[in-house]
């Protein structure tokens, strides 16, 4: 049976993502059924619809302008009719929409479904942290695998080179996932270590606020890359306090320190954390300015994290995560970013 792809949310990431797997769709005839159907949330648009505006110009103009879609890719403003009978499903939208997504598809995807979790976060409450690939395989009793890397969306639709790492415990789900998102200008590598895959994607956005907060301050090269090798150490001490299973080369994986890099120098949320500290305005004013709306993850996590951290008294062991979130929520000196982080 040819496999049938769903892509849930539509924003720059997932419009990104969207154009790499309907192109290999095409280029496996045996394997995957042509179209590709991509889940909108169908918002308003210079006055029409947006899942309109994207089947007929064949991009996503609010979100990843300039790029074309595939023929194959098709916008559905209806989740029901976007999963139903889906047997491949591409989970990339903000995390904590995730539940209530999934308690729609639930009854009408495959029941041989298989998933893969593009969501660069983490649902941390203070009694406990829970990785979105195994949150989206409980509410759907499927296998679900992650993906994450430096993979900075606009660079990716323009097909410049990059790398990026899955993380699948069954190495059929690998293989096939390999197939969907490996071209000759995303390379994939694919690992067993899925909750490291996923570790890393979140935890990274926290460093990058500490990054952006550095440049906002002006304090160039050598404190960022001091502040990079900071939150490296404290990504991996978290993932092997918490997670046991968490290997060491995850980290060095294009998911761990290539991410950081990436992330660190020119993602959102380097970009938001700088325009915090220069303009003194609140973070969720700057998601509406610089991000069209969508929310930051970076400064989420570090709330989170802190929550957790603070119930176990382990805050103190570490101080740069801390450091990032007393400056956003407790209006801890900017300064601090090194003053703290350095006792």
């Amino acid at each position: 049976m040819k496999e049938s792809v769903c892509i849930i949310g539509s924003g720059n990431w997932g419009s990104a993502v969207g154009k790499i797997v309907a192109e290999n769709v095409s280029k496996h005839p045996g394997l995957f059924h042509p179209d590709v159907r991509q889940w909108v949330f169908e918002e308003d648009y210079q006055g029409e619809k947006l899942t309109t505006v994207i089947n007929r110009e064949r991009e996503n103009p609010k979100y990843l302008p300039g790029i074309k879609f595939p023929p194959n890719l098709q916008a559905v403003p209806d989740l029901v009719k976007a999963s139903r009978d889906a047997s491949v499903l591409i989970f990339v939208l903000p995390h904590q929409f995730v539940r209530e997504v999934c308690e729609i598809m639930k009854d009408h995807i495959s029941p041989t479904a298989k998933a893969i979790s593009l969501i660069k976060g983490l649902e941390i409450k203070p009694e406990k942290v829970t990785l979105f690939s195994e949150e989206i395989s409980k509410k759907l009793g499927i296998r679900v695998s992650a993906l994450s890397g430096a993979n900075i969306a606009d660079e990716v639709a323009q097909e410049r080179f990059c790398e990026t790492t899955i993380g699948s415990q069954a190495k059929e789900d690998g293989e096939l996932f390999y197939r969907l998102f490996h071209t000759d200008y995303f390379k994939v590598n694919v690992i067993r270590d899925y909750v490291g895959v996923e570790l890393c994607g979140a935890l990274k956005n926290v460093v990058a606020v500490g990054a952006g907060i550095s440049d906002g301050l002006g304090y160039g090269s050598n404190t960022k890359a001091a502040i990079i090798r900071l939150g490296l150490m404290e990504m991996r001490k978290f993932g092997q306090s918490f997670f046991g299973t968490v290997e060491d080369s995850t980290f060095f994986e294009s998911c761990g320190v290539a991410d950081l890099i990436t992330t660190c120098s020119g993602g959102r949320n380097r970009k938001v954390a700088e325009a915090f500290v220069r303009t003194g305005k609140p973070i969720d004013v700057l998601e509406k300015e610089l991000l069209k709306g969508q929310k930051l993850q970076g400064t989420l996590t570090a709330q989170e994290v802190h929550a957790f951290l603070s119930a176990r008294k382990m805050t103190k062991e570490f101080p740069l995560f801390t450091t990032v979130y007393r400056i956003i929520y407790e209006n801890e000196p900017v300064e601090s970013i090194v003053r703290e982080i350095t006792c």
